[in-house]
């Protein structure tokens, strides 16, 4: 599928995909990762309206620059991006970083929102998974070339096992370009700047943002093995959300590729909820 673009109101160019008729399931992806991160989740949901963002600074939107790549400025994005298509509601899809967005839509803008299914996220992020992608964010990989990186990946990616054949190298090639210098990211370095800055700042509550959530139909996946999202912090979720469904995929750490038996089954019940 095409990339598409549109101009936000302060004149960044911000890119999506947009393909399939149906419900409308907004995608939000991963700190530095992009609309491509739900590949291996489309082929299996036939009959929606599939809307892929990329956030400014990652995949084919525009680098703007460290102070712009936040969660309050990317939840704003994704809801021009719902106007610039004539959307009035949409449910999302949020990987990690694009759960916290669809918290803060739910906070901010409840009536856009149908649902929202949280890829290994929630509202208390484990600091041991803080600090892994502290060492990684904004750097070039220290393999020189793909072949070795997909060679290194089941070692460097702890919890993951069973994974399908040729996957570890489509994932690769989404997230680095290779290039005669070396691998290079597919996103603007200074996101590490903006990822500090966070890192580094005071710690927030975020359990209002997930109360905000209420009324909508609610779907948590968890990695069996994630050090992002404990056992405790989705058992309290699930406490407070009882009807939400739940999954807990297995062989999988941070965060599931959507495409596993167990993920497919709680999205698809997800969905049902919406028709």
């Amino acid at each position: 599928m095409n990339l598409q673009h549109f101009t936000a109101p302060d004149g960044a160019r911000l890119a999506y995909r947009d393909e399939g008729e149906g419900l409308p399931v907004l995608c939000l992806a991963g700190l530095t990762r992009a609309g491509t991160d739900f590949d291996f989740l489309a082929p299996h949901l036939p009959g929606l309206r599939l809307i892929r963002a990329d956030y400014r600074g990652r995949g084919g939107s525009e680098w703007t620059g460290a102070a712009t790549y936040t969660v309050p400025q990317e939840a704003k994005d994704a809801l021009d991006l719902l106007d610039h298509l004539g959307i009035e509601q949409a449910a999302i899809i949020g990987t990690s970083r694009g759960g916290l967005i669809a918290m803060m839509l739910a906070a901010t803008a409840h009536d856009r929102l149908l649902g929202i299914c949280f890829n290994d996220i929630g509202p208390v992020i484990e600091r041991a998974g803080l600090e892994k992608i502290f060492d990684y964010v904004g750097r070039n990989p220290a393999a020189k070339t793909m072949d070795d990186l997909v060679a290194r990946m089941p070692r460097t990616m702890p919890g993951f096992a069973n994974v399908p054949d040729g996957r570890w190298r489509a994932f690769a090639e989404r997230l680095y370009a290779e290039t005669e210098n070396g691998l290079q990211i597919r996103y603007d370095p200074e996101l590490r700047t903006s990822f500090l800055a966070a890192f580094e700042g005071p710690e927030v509550d975020l359990w209002p943002l997930f109360d905000a959530c209420a009324g909508l139909p609610l779907a948590l996946i968890r990695g069996a093995n994630s050090d992002l999202l404990s056992p405790a912090s989705a058992a309290e979720m699930r406490r407070r959300r009882p009807d939400m469904v739940f999954a807990e995929v297995p062989d999988r750490a941070h965060v599931p590729f959507l495409d596993e038996p167990e993920s497919l089954a709680a999205i698809r019940n997800w969905l049902e909820l919406m028709r």
